[in-house]
């Protein structure tokens, strides 16, 4: 329809007169102005390239196709794509009609670091800030809800404390800190503060820890706290029979406290002072299937059944006769593990660097990864075997894996949320893996050929005009030749007293 009435309208619109009008002034342009045309086409291009790489590195997605999506579907009459705002519900866990909820919700990292004697040391050598504000909000949150009282019977100090916990600046939770104290000497939860943010070795922390312990009272929320963050202090100096002991007995004395995961502080004591029957006895406990996951778990898991093998286990025996049942049962406990989190492995094999790990995780997803393979690598290097076992066998996890995603193997399919919300725990200079690798947008790869394109057309006219000019010819005549027969066509088999009755009515 659209060429009838090109061709219709040819006349009044002169169409004829414009083609050759056009036709005669692109014939006297110069080779120059098609190079510079060329020329300037591919710089364009490559800004947007390099725009829409630097975007797809940093948020995961193509510029261009987001702004689409957003703006251009509604208009069109498109359903906006909901999946932003699942996963952004996701990363505060509210309730999803998935049955994977839980694996996207931002849990506290059982084994975080002292903000004052490990995070800020970082700081002061490298310059870098290891934690994000999306982190360090979600502490601050924590911490307020954790040590919070009856509002009724809120005390002065406290008050005060509800304010430092709220405070951006360091310097600013400090001072709040001291001022609670001089209100009361005996304020637990400002001694807990100066012994997180302040104090600049383990041992200062402790020993102000201990001093929060004889102030805390009966409020079981400030006591656990303490003891646990106590019981770290005694495993990072050394004294891992005591912190050992200090864990089972916090865990006995508060049995119904098991969302803290004090078992994985537990397991990783264990492992360092390489009481594999007693990490045994507690993964009975704890790896149950009623119980949720963890990377430390299933890791830990697969670290116990690959110390049995690792040892004695060489790939080209095992392609020669197979694996043993112990074998087996080593591969398959590794392949749960990656199927639970496939970020760890590179770590564990150093094919990924590591960083300080953040004071949230999301389960299954990298910053779950960091954190674990930060204080697990040395238990894997310790076993004789275990990371050439793992080498050899984890990629084999992602051909049992059904793809698309749509449902898993042993597990829930993997969460579509893990990628935004460690971007927004793990620090900018990280770069955050992600699972399932993503293909690189269609505007990235159209905008690559199109810049490579138009530099080699301009690169080819600036070194051979003549030849580039002929070509450009030949190029647009066969490109305009089936309209020409088509037209020529239509000539024929109407009559042109009918063509021009009808451009007059």
């Amino acid at each position: 329809m659209v060429l009838v009435l090109i061709y219709v309208l040819r006349s009044p619109l002169k169409l004829q007169e414009t083609l050759a009008t056009a036709s005669v002034f692109l014939n006297t342009l110069t080779p120059k102005f098609y190079v510079a045309l060329t020329g300037t086409s591919s710089l364009i291009s490559g800004l947007i390239l390099i725009f829409e790489w630097w975007y797809f590195r940093k948020y995961g997605t193509s510029f261009i196709e987001q702004v689409s999506v957003s703006h251009l579907r509604p208009l069109l009459g498109g359903v906006e794509n909901s999946s932003s705002a699942g996963l952004f519900s996701s990363v505060n866990g509210d309730a999803e009609p998935r049955p994977s909820v839980s694996e996207c919700k931002v849990w506290r990292n059982p084994l975080n670091l002292f903000r004052g004697s490990e995070y800020s040391r970082y700081t002061w050598v490298t310059g870098k800030e290891p934690l994000t504000y999306y982190d360090m909000n979600l502490s601050a949150q924590d911490h307020q809800t954790f040590f919070t009282c009856d509002t009724q019977q809120l005390k002065p100090e406290d008050a005060v404390m509800q304010k430092a916990w709220r405070e951006r600046n360091p310097q600013a939770r400090i001072k709040a800190a001291y001022q609670a104290i001089e209100l009361n000497n005996e304020c637990a939860t400002a001694y807990v503060l100066l012994a997180e943010e302040e104090a600049t070795t383990i041992t200062e922390a402790e020993r102000l820890f201990k001093q929060a312990l004889r102030s805390a009272g009966k409020d079981t929320n400030v006591l656990v706290y303490i003891k646990r963050r106590l019981a770290m202090c005694a495993r990072k100096l050394g004294r891992i029979k005591e912190a050992v002991k200090m864990m089972r007995d916090l865990m006995k004395e508060f049995p119904l406290l098991g969302m803290l995961n004090i078992h994985e502080n537990l397991l990783e004591a264990l492992l360092e002072m390489q009481a594999y029957a007693d990490v045994q006895a507690v993964l009975a406990k704890y790896d149950d299937i009623s119980l949720p996951k963890s990377a430390t778990i299933c890791y830990t898991s697969a670290l116990l059944k690959a110390r049995a093998v690792s040892d004695k286990f060489s790939p080209e025996a095992a392609s020669r006769r197979g694996l043993s049942t112990a074998e087996m049962n080593a591969v398959e406990a590794i392949h749960r593990a990656v199927e639970f989190n496939p970020h760890v492995p590179k770590y564990l094999l150093e094919m990924k660097s590591l960083i300080l790990p953040p004071e949230h995780i999301l389960k299954r997803g990298d910053s779950e990864a960091v954190a674990y393979a930060f204080f697990h690598l040395q238990h894997w290097k310790r076993v004789e075997g275990a990371l050439n076992l793992l080498h050899c066998t984890w990629e084999g996890t992602f051909r049992m894996i059904p793809y698309p995603l749509e449902k898993g193997h042993l597990f829930y399919p993997y969460p579509g949320c893990t990628e935004t919300a460690d971007r927004e725990l793990l620090p900018s200079f990280h770069e955050v893996s992600v699972y399932p690798k993503k293909e690189l947008p269609f505007f990235i790869l159209f905008t690559a050929g199109l810049c490579s394109f138009t530099a080699m057309l301009a690169m080819l006219t600036h070194q051979f005009p003549e030849l580039m000019g002929v070509f450009a010819k030949a190029f647009f005549s066969t490109l305009f030749a089936p309209l020409g027969f088509v037209m020529d066509k239509m000539e024929s088999f109407m009559p042109s007293s009918f063509w021009h009755q009808l451009t007059r009515i």
